[in-house]
């Protein structure tokens, strides 16, 4: 990322930040007034979203520190640690949400919540609506998988208010047994959003990479000119950046000018197509029989 992009990807960090600062206090405050567990399981969730938020943009600043003795490939990876941190985070507000949820079950509130937790519920799911659409626009931008995994919190949390609202709603209708129900589906959505986050992140950390991708790669290098074969291609995601690592087979005939041009042409097709800068090419000569007369 250039210098632009990280003070953008920065600010959709920031811009989660106060969102998340705002509305787990508003809801919070209000869910103690209204006697609400979904709107307080909302609020919690929110309040966990402050900190991995932050574990987000403390990824972001160091993911753009240069390459030192260390760190040869930079600190990319620096952004997946983030994302893994923010994964644990989730899920430990998730498992408690679940788990106060059906503690509620077994000792319910026969009152139901005041409707006023409702349209709080209701107005932060418009919140975080927008801010996942602005969040998600700038990770796109950016290309930064961190502020992916923001995107992806920021939706669920539009979503668990939408489900808060339909709880409450529901309790008014004398039905309070919905509004724990409500809280335990906040804490599942909490709990998935989280693994899918670890997922991906870890994945990432290992070396993981999309086998459908790896094809695409294998497929365009086979049509440059003067590529006899592919022996070998691999590839691994430092942050943003793909780093890939390919073997070939060339006319034994060559000379090292000849080859050289052609691993030059296969560096500037991934630039161009894929938006790889990161190649390491081995050429080797490939024997030809020699035709029969």
């Amino acid at each position: 990322m250039d210098t632009l992009s990280h003070k953008e990807a920065d600010k959709g960090a920031i811009v989660s930040i106060m969102a998340y600062i705002f509305l787990s206090s508003m809801k919070i405050i209000i869910s103690y007034i209204t006697l609400s567990s979904a709107l307080r399981a909302d609020g919690l969730n929110n309040l966990t979203d402050i900190g991995a938020s932050l574990a987000i943009l403390i990824g972001l600043k160091i993911s753009r520190k240069p390459r030192d003795p260390d760190h040869p490939y930079g600190h990319s990876r620096a952004e997946q640690i983030a994302s893994l941190v923010a994964s644990f985070i989730m899920a430990t507000v998730g498992l408690e949400v679940v788990i106060s949820a059906i503690q509620s079950f077994f000792n319910p509130k026969h009152a139901a919540p005041n409707v006023l937790a409702a349209w709080v519920a209701l107005f932060s799911a418009v919140v975080m609506y927008f801010v996942y659409l602005y969040t998600k626009k700038i990770a796109a931008r950016t290309k930064s998988k961190s502020l992916e995994a923001a995107a992806k919190d920021n939706l669920s949390d539009a979503l668990v208010s939408i489900g808060t609202v339909v709880g409450i709603v529901g309790s008014q209708f004398q039905m309070p047994i919905l509004d724990p129900i409500a809280a335990l589906i906040v804490g599942l959505i909490i709990c998935k959003t989280a693994w899918e986050i670890f997922v991906e992140a870890s994945h990432m950390l290992t070396d993981g990479i999309d086998p459908d991708k790896m094809e695409e790669y294998a497929d365009a290098i086979e049509h440059i000119g003067g590529v006899e074969n592919i022996v070998d291609i691999r590839a691994r995601m430092y942050g943003n950046q793909t780093y890939v690592d390919i073997t070939i087979e060339v006319d034994a005939r060559m000379d090292v000018g000849e080859s050289h041009y052609i691993t030059d042409n296969i560096e500037a097709m991934l630039r161009k197509k894929f938006g790889i800068y990161h190649a390491h090419i081995h050429v080797e000569p490939m024997e030809k029989e020699p035709i029969m007369t």
